[in-house]
């Protein structure tokens, strides 16, 4: 073959999730009826006053490029937030908008990380941490949460340490397990941080999206020694509803959003410049809606959670943020079904997806064997449907 892929892309894998959204749209266009609890997705309207910034922005001729670091404008109301909301204080300079929290995610690691390398990942994970880690050309080291609680292990984090750790990915709230980091853990990470002088790289896209008495905490707020090593990402996406709109934003010390900035310049070019006017709406506006989701968010964990433990052989811990249930299917390895036998987390959403029509995200790709994660970011007449269906299909699996 006269011209090939580069080699590191063998190494790389497809989104599991977008994989399983694919899956999902073909049974649908071969007429199938599928109850969907894999995407992690808002199912509420963008608030209005957002999508009339957006449309205002387009109605005003607003639509040309913008400066590739975001419009000032946007970057001020930023640092507020971060300001008043995580008690951080950035400037303008140290903000950069970006293309999504992903997109932040990726020029961060870009910017810091090289052959060599090594990420510490705590897992279970997001499936594209691992990924994007490897894209940079750095290495993945795995350490375990811990079992019970999903919360940090300090412990395990801090043998993972080597000379050659660059930083940690955290993300709190977390997706899939729906942990919210205690404070005290946050500030005892910031604490190795300093110690062994690596960066953190803190994925808060679910920081509004909290339940019950947990509170978010933001790392770069525990010392100004910990805000040098802090890389702040976060995106409109899960609060506002505005997925499609694809914002989000990294905030850093000067040095790294300039980095990340060249890199920007080179790919994009620039935000999209109608998100830009529209995000600002998102963070200067009401916030009325932002709670009455949160709201329905919670309804809804309290019953997904109360329908899974009444199924024999499902256990899940406690959550207290993000819309994602992630719970242990393990005693059901070893069951039978008409197409074989349930050996692990994947085989267990393959029958439900393929004999039952609900689909769920196996633990696997999130680094979390015999795990399944649940979306709730749906109807509660959906999650209603898709419960019973699994309750009575999983009492049809049979064992010797």
């Amino acid at each position: 073959m006269p011209a090939t892929l580069s080699p590191g892309m063998q190494n790389i894998t497809m989104s599991a999730t977008s994989a399983m959204v694919a899956r999902v749209a073909a049974l649908r266009r071969e007429g199938r009826k599928i109850i969907s609890l894999n995407v992690g997705e808002p199912d509420f309207p963008t608030p209005a006053h957002i999508k009339a910034a957006g449309i205002k922005a387009i109605e005003d001729d607003f639509t040309h490029y913008t400066t590739g670091v975001g419009i000032y404008e946007l970057r001020e109301a930023i640092a507020e937030k971060l300001k008043k909301e995580n008690h951080v204080c950035y400037t303008p300079e140290e903000i950069l908008v970006l293309v999504g929290a992903k997109q932040a995610l990726y020029l961060s690691l870009m910017a810091i990380a090289a052959d060599g390398d090594e990420v510490i990942i705590p897992t279970p994970c997001y499936v594209s941490y691992p990924e994007i880690v490897k894209l940079t050309g750095a290495k993945p080291v795995f350490c375990d949460l811990k079992k019970d609680t999903y919360e940090l292990d300090l412990q395990a984090i801090e043998e993972a340490v080597s000379p050659a750790t660059k930083a940690i990915i955290i993300c709190s709230p977390n997706n899939p397990t729906g942990t919210v980091y205690s404070e005290e853990s946050l500030r005892a990470l910031t604490d190795l941080a300093v110690k062994y002088d690596f960066f953190i790289i803190s994925d808060e896209v679910y920081e509004k999206l909290i339940y019950g008495g947990a509170r978010h905490f933001s790392p770069a707020s525990a010392s100004p020694e910990a805000k040098e090593r802090v890389i702040t990402i976060n995106a409109f996406s899960k609060s506002y509803a505005m997925t499609g709109w694809r914002i989000g934003y990294a905030a850093a010390r000067e040095d790294v959003i300039r980095a990340m900035n060249i890199l920007q310049t080179h790919s994009t070019t620039c935000m999209n410049s109608i998100s830009q006017k529209a995000a600002i709406a998102a963070l200067q506006g009401p916030q009325e809606d932002v709670e009455l989701m949160r709201r329905e968010f919670e309804r809804r964990r309290d019953y997904v959670l109360q329908r899974l433990r009444t199924i024999p052989g499902l256990s899940c811990p406690d959550i207290h943020g993000a819309f994602y249930v992630f719970f242990d299917m393990s005693a059901y390895v070893g069951s039978k079904w008409k197409d074989g036998v349930i050996e692990n987390d994947v085989d267990f959403c393959s029958f439900l997806l393929e004999e039952a029509g609900v689909a769920l995200m196996p633990g696997t790709p999130f680094y979390g064997a015999n795990r399944v994660r649940i979306s709730y970011a749906t109807s509660m007449q959906n999650l209603r449907s898709a419960l019973d269906i699994m309750e009575v299909s999983l009492k049809q699996l049979t064992r010797d």
